[in-house]
């Protein structure tokens, strides 16, 4: 195993050499993840980045499609073969058609290659030729990104937190009353290991649905490939006097350690570790209306993905020898559109509060961090109307479930995020003040000139704090 470790170790080391050396001298590359936990919209995100860089016409803030100097924009094959590619094309057209609809959602990785050819600015203007620059999108889960700090914890550390965690929460009903009526120092009965597998992953389903976000196993959520196989069925058991060998407990145990070694590990070594710049995508207004609960717990899950990282600046000689860091990292609370703009600065800096801590470690380190407010796809227009004689801004769109026509106004976000944070920390059942509320609008149907890319709201700010400075 040591064997094992020093030759991963060198030939992350020869591609992080080889990755430098090309960047520096040949085509740079900019590796971009992009993450977010369930219905934060990564799908989206993605498919309005690529048509606004392909059609730049909408990204004033970008500024080298501002400045003239991106010559062209076109798809170019991914450089991992072995990587399923993001489907961009379908994507498109389910947003883009008569009667458009949502893509589904990322259940996987997936990877696009960006290239663009631009033309250098200032002094270099003159001496050198168009440059081409590739981005490197990478798409994964959120769930998978919290699994990271599984590779800290043992079995009995992780069974422990998790207990501890779900005692009081309904979702987790059927599972404490299997995990009650089962001795974990029994011989393995597989059929018991399955069905306490099932009433967990259950339990995790159930507690993302209301809100939840330390919903970890993240494969436990989406399987894919691995779902009914060993390495997904184990689950949290309190711990007992022994651990008998061919227990229940044991191959719990055993299954957790080849979870970490086989699932986790390799997506942390094959993808995560390569990226260069990253934007986590977070539905604050989803997480809002769930209640001060579900905003604790998304602070605690924003902290958590930050220590997953490794932030830092990515000098030349610091990528050979200890390799790449996440130099930027940009947390975007989506679904902006869902607000009229004049709330768009507190829904700002309620992401901002919510990210202090995570943000100032990743500073600490050498990494750039931004917040900011965005729709990657715009589904709606704003209006003004007259409510109990006084002003009133609301947004308007089509609601997804029924198909009609509606004004919207979700509520008044407070100027100071304390007001909602200090809440949630102090453990409140509910928000004091009034009920925030959500709406499921529908895409809206696109009418878009030569050059433009889909209506946005600040994805051109977001677009030149990830790649700007590299154009």
């Amino acid at each position: 195993m040591v064997l094992s470790r020093l030759a991963d170790g060198v030939m992350r080391s020869a591609e992080n050499v080889s990755d430098t050396v090309n960047g520096l001298f040949f085509e740079p590359v900019i590796r971009l993840g992009v993450t977010g936990l369930a219905r934060s919209g990564k799908t989206v995100f993605i498919t309005s980045l690529v048509a606004n860089l392909l059609n730049s016409g909408r990204m004033p803030h970008l500024l080298a499609a501002k400045e003239g100097r991106i010559d062209a924009a076109f798809l170019q094959p991914q450089p991992d073969d072995t990587v399923p590619r993001f489907d961009y094309e379908a994507h498109l057209s389910a947003l883009s058609s008569s009667t458009p609809t949502w893509p589904d959602s990322t259940r996987a990785i997936s990877e696009l290659r960006v290239s663009l050819r631009v033309r250098p600015k200032g002094l270099l203007a003159g001496l050198q030729g168009p440059r081409t620059i590739h981005i490197d999108i990478v798409d994964y889960p959120g769930e998978w990104l919290l699994d990271l700090a599984l590779l800290d914890l043992s079995y009995g550390e992780w069974s422990s937190q998790v207990l501890d965690r779900i005692a009081d929460r309904s979702q987790a009903k059927e599972y404490l009353a299997r995990v009650q009526n089962t001795d974990p120092e029994a011989k393995l009965d597989e059929p018991v290991a399955q069905a306490l597998a099932a009433d967990f992953a259950g339990y995790l389903n159930a507690a993302r649905d209301d809100g939840f976000y330390d919903c970890t196993p993240g494969r436990f959520l989406l399987p894919g490939d691995l779902a009914g196989s060993p390495v997904l069925t184990f689950a949290p058991l309190p711990k007992g006097g022994t651990a008998p060998r061919k227990s229940l407990i044991r191959e719990m145990e055993r299954r957790y350690k080849a979870y970490k070694s086989q699932v986790v590990k390799p997506f942390f070594r094959d993808h995560f570790s390569r990226i260069d710049r990253q934007v986590v995508l977070v539905d604050v207004l989803g997480a809002i209306h769930n209640g001060p609960r579900a905003v604790e717990d998304m602070r605690g899950a924003m902290t958590e993905i930050l220590s997953s990282f490794r932030p830092g600046r990515n000098a030349f000689l610091s990528k050979l020898v200890l390799g790449k860091r996440v130099e930027k990292i940009l947390f975007a609370a989506t679904k902006a559109d869902h607000l009229h703009h004049a709330q768009h600065p507190q829904m700002t800096a309620i992401m901002e509060a919510l990210t202090r801590d995570a943000r100032d470690k990743a500073r600490f380190a050498g990494a750039q961090t931004s917040a900011l407010s965005i729709a990657a796809l715009r589904a709606t227009t704003e209006d003004t109307m007259t409510h109990d004689g006084a002003p009133l801004n609301v947004v308007r769109g089509t609601l997804l479930d029924s198909g009609k026509q509606a004004a919207f106004y979700p509520g008044d976000l407070p100027k100071d995020p304390n007001h909602l944070l200090g809440a949630a920390r102090d453990g409140a059942e509910v928000w004091l003040d009034q009920d925030y509320q959500v709406m499921r609008f529908s895409p809206a149907r696109l009418s878009l000139n030569p050059g433009d890319g889909p209506p946005h709201i600040w994805m051109d700010r977001a677009a030149q704090f990830l790649i700007g400075d590299r154009l």
